[in-house]
């Protein structure tokens, strides 16, 4: 794909990052890597063999120069994900505190959004916030229409994250109703590809068995959005059920695994 369009440049608070875009979301990305002392040809080497990376060819007219060329453009996902991940070592001396406050910022990111179910920036604006307290009422009538069809611990938990997120606070869960899915519980496990892929099948036919036999019903399902972006039901366990879980794989896999890792 190839995008003719005039360089804007767009001003990042408290910043001199050099941000030069198409006016829509791409930004020109080899004057951000010489922003940072870094060079362009190693990192368009890097960023081609990372499958997070979206790049594209662009013609336009940067700042200091006479004419038109084509340069690679990212789009705003790539860029802070690349951001992440640099080594401040190796930027240059006089643009690391930028960048250690930049990647502290991110990591924090992360850690709200993978656990607490997400994060309020600091400098969120006020159409940001309305777009947010938007999103929130439209997933909170979800739930509501949702009751009776999905696990009442997910929805509880769930709902309580939506209310958290459009506060601005962290969730507070009720440590026993946390949703528990067996492929992560599985994840724990510490097994190799192959080896998960071989018995998450049959481990989550034994985990609904063992349920089945405490409780007399099924557990119930829960939507779960995929790294692929689609979403399928999953079997809805939650931290109270991490003992059955414990037991199925004392049972069936445990003896196995060590046999394996001998």
């Amino acid at each position: 794909m190839h995008v003719q369009n005039t360089a804007v440049e767009v001003r990042v608070p408290g910043s001199s990052l050099p941000l030069y875009t198409d006016g829509k979301s791409l930004a020109a990305m080899k004057p951000i890597a010489e922003y940072f002392g870094l060079d362009w040809k190693t990192q368009h080497r890097k960023l081609e063999g990372k499958s997070w990376a979206c790049m594209v060819k662009m013609t336009m007219q940067l700042p200091g120069d006479t004419q038109r060329r084509e340069v690679v453009g990212v789009d705003r996902r790539t860029l802070t994900m690349w951001l992440a991940t640099l080594d401040e070592n190796r930027v240059r001396e006089d643009k690391r505190d930028e960048l250690r406050a930049y990647q502290s910022e991110a990591a924090d990111a992360l850690d709200a959004y993978f656990h607490d179910g997400g994060g309020i920036n600091p400098r969120i604006t006020e159409h940001q916030a309305n777009a947010l307290i938007f999103q929130a009422r439209a997933q909170m009538e979800l739930c509501q229409a949702a009751q009776g069809l999905i696990h009442p611990d997910h929805l509880e938990a769930k709902a309580r994250v939506i209310l958290a997120r459009g506060m601005g606070e962290n969730a507070e869960l009720d440590q026993g109703r946390r949703p528990l899915y067996s492929k992560d519980f599985l994840g724990e496990k510490n097994l190799s590809e192959k080896r998960m892929k071989s018995i998450s099948g049959v481990f989550g036919k034994r985990c609904k068995a063992a349920y089945i036999e405490r409780h007399g019903v099924e557990p119930g399902k829960y939507p779960l959005t995929l790294s692929n972006g689609q979403t399928r039901d999953v079997l809805a366990y939650t931290e109270a059920d991490r003992d059955l879980l414990e037991q199925v794989w004392r049972d069936y896999y445990a003896p196995m695994t060590l046999e394996v890792q001998a």
